[in-house]
């Protein structure tokens, strides 16, 4: 059996930090950034071939997103050093991505609203129903998870979604849900939900300005498809 190649085994214009020298980190394909983050590999696998197989478990970024420490760990060769690097890297990639959606972002179209949840929301594996409480200038005041599941007129109730937006003097509100499928077409229970806080959101006097639905890359407005 071949012995495995190690990185000192590579030519240097191959080997990760090198590249990243010379021409810079948007050279570097995701197997090279991850062996940076891991530095070193095993006796008998380079920090490429550790990388390479990480990414395979992980079947890329979509699972590495919401990997657990001990999940991480349970590779061979990725000990609790390693696994903190790469999972503290994944964090602050997480964060830098949405630098520009503070509490004052300004909704001013279904497609501010998208963007502001869209990273957040697109990977997730289960139905996140959340409100988004806006004040007189429609500049963003909350954010808030309502419930996690599958979207029912009876579970999605008025009362926990209007309770946030009295607490914070919020002029208005837009919901938030995903489509785990990827697909943010609205089903028959998306526009009953719609229509019903719509109408308690007339009532109250906080008005409803708009439901949408997050998929893969894409999103519906309830309010451009005429319920709210």
């Amino acid at each position: 059996m071949p012995e495995q190649m190690l990185i000192k085994d590579y030519p240097a214009e191959e080997r990760p930090r090198e590249r990243f020298i010379q021409e810079g980190p948007g050279a570097l394909s995701i197997q090279e950034l991850i062996a940076l983050l891991l530095r070193t590999g095993s006796k008998n696998e380079s920090v490429l071939q550790l990388s390479n197989r990480l990414i395979s478990h992980f079947e890329g970024l979509r699972l590495l997103r919401d990997a657990s420490l001990e999940e991480m760990m349970s590779l061979k060769g990725i000990g609790e050093a390693k696994a903190i690097q790469v999972l503290a890297a994944v964090e602050l990639g997480r964060r830098i991505s949405n630098l520009s959606f503070h509490d004052r972002y300004v909704i001013r179209s279904p497609e501010d609203c998208a963007d502001y949840c869209m990273n957040d929301m697109r990977f997730l594996t289960q139905e996140h129903f959340v409100c988004l409480y806006l004040n007189t200038k429609n500049q963003i005041l909350h954010k808030q998870t309502i419930f996690i599941g599958s979207l029912n007129a009876s579970i999605v109730h008025p009362r926990e979604v209007f309770k946030e937006a009295f607490r914070r003097s919020a002029a208005s509100i837009i919901c938030v849900h995903n489509h785990p499928s990827g697909d943010p077409a609205p089903s028959r229970e998306d526009i009953e939900v719609t229509k019903r806080l719509a109408e308690c959101g007339k009532i109250i006097g906080i008005e409803l300005l708009d439901h949408i639905i997050i998929g893969e890359k894409k999103y519906v407005s309830l309010k451009e498809k005429g319920y709210v």
